[in-house]
């Protein structure tokens, strides 16, 4: 791959999460989806599959209920992406849930604790 077509796929990937973003937070009238972010979005060398990695705020109840709606919205999401980007083929969306948040928190809980043990 040459440098105009990595640079066109970035550039792709960050749009393919720019709407993502606008219709998941914005668009989604399903009440099972609570609040979700789109953390990051890779797109497949082939182009044909996007990952997007996603945030969910809540407990693992609320997280399940919210990837369910999303799960169910697949269909309208690819749509929309293909029409708002100009995209004759839209890639299919694969939704992952994002936990490096909650790794994140969990290492700075136990750096916290090993530095407040007496020495």
């Amino acid at each position: 791959m040459d440098r105009a077509q990595q640079h066109h796929r970035e550039r792709l990937g960050e749009a393919i999460r720019a709407e993502l973003t606008t219709i998941i937070e914005g668009e989604l009238g399903d009440p099972r989806i609570g609040i979700v972010s789109v953390t990051e979005v890779h797109l497949n060398p082939d182009g044909k599959t996007v990952n997007a990695f996603v945030s969910v705020t809540g407990d693992e109840a609320q997280a399940e209920r919210s990837f369910t709606g999303l799960m169910a919205a697949k269909g309208y999401i690819r749509r929309e992406l293909a029409e708002r980007l100009g995209l004759q083929r839209a890639p299919e969306v694969v939704f992952q849930v994002d936990r490096s948040q909650k790794y994140g928190a969990r290492i700075d809980e136990l750096l916290r604790r090993i530095n407040k043990r007496p020495r």
